[in-house]
């Protein structure tokens, strides 16, 4: 039977879905000779589509219940994330066995590779393959003046999150955090200058939910990458917009205002990679990694440090063996 090709695709939640999901299907298509299957991340136990190689990278998992992947599915595990709430439940008996059968399981952050490690899998940390992304580099001479600030202090209530559901709102109240909604702008003005916090333009990479096709996803997603290559600057605090952007070469400043344990898990390891702004979310004080000197405006010039060329070179590496050498790059 001949070898099938899948590409993760992924379900929405019941107001918004997040394009960063696609460009991380983006980072693996590109290793890909052709995409015979668009499969599930949530319905991977499912998949009855013959022998298919998938490459699995991303964040596992939302269906604690549909995991391990079908015997049909070839994997790769390379920049892969285990979520910490769903660890207990996806490495069980069952769990564990299936990992070590395709050990050694490639981590995007040190956090999953520990967390494996604990287990007694082998695990490394790969980082994240969005940072293969180079294949979107446009020449220098082809950068414009655009200024992106996407999705900054996501992480900090606002109204459509407060007003989620019911529940969720409630809970607002009781927490306080219907309090702080006013929190993002008035910590962004403290390190972003308000001729730029004006005439910048504003990306949301958490699109409303039932709008969209995979394809649309897939375009909205490639639509992004080209604006981000030809960036002046991108501040953002969407790793799947920072990690790109090293990738492309585009100056990229990283606002990390996350106070939760499943958030910062999730960098273990990828932080440093970042010229980065450091928020306290209850102070609003901040410390910058770079010279910043005043607040970031038109004319602040950044240089990425360059350090992601070592986690990069290995992923793209791994994924051209695991494919045969049938890539694009």
């Amino acid at each position: 039977m001949t070898m099938k090709y899948g590409l993760l695709t992924y379900e929405e939640n019941a107001k918004f879905f997040n394009v960063g999901d696609n460009i991380q299907s983006l980072a693996a298509k590109q290793y890909l000779p052709r995409v015979d299957e668009f499969i599930n991340r949530e319905e991977l136990a499912d998949y009855k589509g013959g022998p298919t190689k998938v490459i699995m990278n991303g964040w596992f998992t939302h269906n604690i219940h549909n995991w391990v992947p079908s015997e049909d599915i070839d994997p790769l595990f390379v920049s892969f994330h285990i979520n910490n709430t769903a660890a207990p439940h996806m490495l069980n008996e069952k769990g564990i066995a299936y990992l070590k059968k395709h050990q050694p399981i490639g981590c995007r952050d040190q956090f999953s590779a520990d967390t494996l490690k604990a287990k007694g899998i082998d695990a490394y940390f790969t980082g994240c393959l969005t940072l293969t992304l180079d294949t979107y580099k446009v020449d220098d001479s082809l950068r414009g003046d655009d200024i992106y600030i996407v999705d900054p202090l996501y992480s900090y209530p606002s109204w459509e999150k407060v007003t989620y559901n019911y529940k969720r709102f409630l809970r607002s109240i009781q927490n306080g955090k219907i309090f702080r909604l006013g929190d993002k702008k008035k910590h962004l003005a403290r390190f972003i200058d308000e001729d730029l916090l004006k005439s910048a333009i504003y990306v949301n990479q958490e699109p409303p939910a039932g709008k969209y096709t995979d394809a649309e996803k897939f375009a909205m997603a490639e639509d992004l990458l080209h604006k981000y290559a030809k960036a002046k600057l991108v501040i953002t605090s969407r790793i799947h917009c920072a990690l790109p952007c090293l990738a492309m070469g585009t100056p990229v400043i990283f606002v990390n205002g996350f106070d939760s344990f499943v958030d910062s898990c999730r960098f273990d390891g990828i932080l440093e990679l970042f010229n980065r702004i450091d928020i306290d979310a209850k102070t609003g004080n901040y410390t910058a990694n770079f010279a910043l000197e005043g607040k970031v405006g038109r004319d602040t010039k950044v240089k990425n440090l360059g350090k992601h060329h070592a986690l990069a070179e290995p992923m793209k590496e791994k994924c051209r063996a695991f494919i045969g050498g049938q890539d694009k790059i």
